[in-house]
């Protein structure tokens, strides 16, 4: 007899992203860049920040501003940023809206990879009490040679863990991350919470619009 946990799609990892996929940052963090770009003279507003920037390493983003500014950035802009955001998080940082709940009837082990620092991951995490649950299964971008939108990171997360790359499932929310799903040879789920569904989904993501809804289409691939 055909049992439900022998249909399911055996992944042998779940990638999530950090930002946007397990915390609510993006908002919070989306909202203090554009008032750090503004100070140094880029007027920028939120909706282009969100499509410019999400998704991408702070020095891949560090580039995009030095390139459009004609100059570099104060060398003290980074960690003044950093300093603003940090706050932010700590005054009103939430989980993704269901997460908890979608982590708790995923079986297959999971792991984090994000275009954040580690220590930007530990803060988030931590402040949400998902910590505990990605222990030891943190990677971020500054481990490898290339960021979102190469493969690079997903590629590293899975050879760390001993998982084959067809294997694996991305749960991300940009156009980078499910870009570098799809290079790493991955299957890509992108979740709209807040995101544009249609570009996702263009990039060969499957979509959702709720945290709820992922273990089911983990076990259906």
């Amino acid at each position: 007899m055909t049992t439900r946990r022998d249909r399911r799609v055996s992944f042998e990892l779940v990638i999530f992203d950090c930002d946007g996929v397990l915390v609510d940052s993006e908002p919070l963090a989306n909202r203090i860049f554009a008032g750090a770009l503004r100070e140094i003279g880029l007027e920028i507003g939120l909706e282009e920040v969100c499509r410019t920037f999400i998704g991408l390493s702070m020095s891949r983003c560090v580039e995009i501003v030095e390139q459009r500014l004609g100059r570099p950035v104060p060398a003290d802009f980074v960690d003044r940023l950093q300093d603003a955001t940090f706050d932010a998080f700590r005054a009103g940082l939430q989980p993704v809206p269901g997460v908890i709940a979608a982590l708790k009837r995923i079986d297959a082990p999971v792991c984090v990879a994000s275009s954040g620092e580690h220590e930007k991951m530990r803060l988030t995490l931590g402040l949400t009490g998902l910590l505990p649950r990605f222990e030891g299964r943190m990677f971020s971008a500054t481990e490898v040679a290339r960021g979102k939108p190469d493969a690079d990171l997903f590629l590293y997360a899975a050879s760390r863990l001993g998982a084959r790359p067809e294997r694996c499932a991305v749960v991300e929310d940009s156009l980078p991350g499910v870009q570098a799903a799809r290079a790493a040879r991955m299957t890509a789920f992108g979740y709209a919470g807040r995101a544009d569904g249609d570009e996702l989904a263009a990039a060969g993501a499957t979509v959702f619009g709720e945290m709820e809804k992922l273990p089911e289409l983990l076990e259906t691939g």
